[in-house]
């Protein structure tokens, strides 16, 4: 049985960690207000001069130049943009993901507490339902374990991809510059 004492600790650990996930949250979203500030500024920096460039361009031939020569900083930034934006909504899913196990870790230890406790003072003859209980409290265990490693390998496996696609993103607009 619950008693009071343990109720409002549970409200109070639940409120904290509401908390903690508001301001990594807002974390979050500053570091992505940040981010779109610091690439607009560097927009419009880089717009003013290709303008600059391209009213000074001659010729057909230096058009062509000049534009290859604005492409592959264009493609790069683009992937770098890609890459902190990335980091910063894995990094904010990753704090959640961990209030969320510790949260889970923390429900499951005390539900245990309490099939413990309910066991001991479970009416003889019973052991075979408390057995049975048991047992498929630890099955649950095992599932939610073995559903954790598969979201860690998937995640780990993404962000691999996610690594190649811009590294190879990057390799190639670097080849078309070069062909030009």
């Amino acid at each position: 049985m619950l008693t009071a004492e343990q109720i409002v600790a549970a409200q109070k650990a639940n409120i904290e960690t509401l908390f903690a996930l508001t301001n990594k949250a807002f974390e979050g979203v500053e570091k992505l207000v940040e981010l779109n500030v610091q690439a607009t500024k560097a927009a419009l920096s880089e717009s003013a001069n290709s303008t600059q460039a391209l009213l000074s361009v001659k010729d057909a031939q230096e058009l062509l130049t000049l534009q290859a020569s604005l492409f592959q900083p264009l493609a790069e930034k683009t992937v770098a943009y890609s890459r902190h934006l990335y980091d910063i909504a894995s990094g904010t899913g990753t704090e959640f993901g961990k209030a969320a196990e510790a949260q889970a870790a923390d429900a499951q230890k005390k539900f245990n507490a309490f099939v413990d406790n309910a066991a001991k003072n479970a009416p003889a003859g019973s052991e075979t339902a408390v057995a049975v209980m048991k047992s498929a409290i630890s099955a649950s265990n095992n599932a939610l374990e073995s559903v954790q490693k598969a979201v860690k390998q998937a995640t780990e496996m993404a962000e691999a991809n996610f690594n190649t696609v811009t590294t190879q993103a990057v390799n190639a607009t670097k080849a078309t510059a070069k062909k030009r």
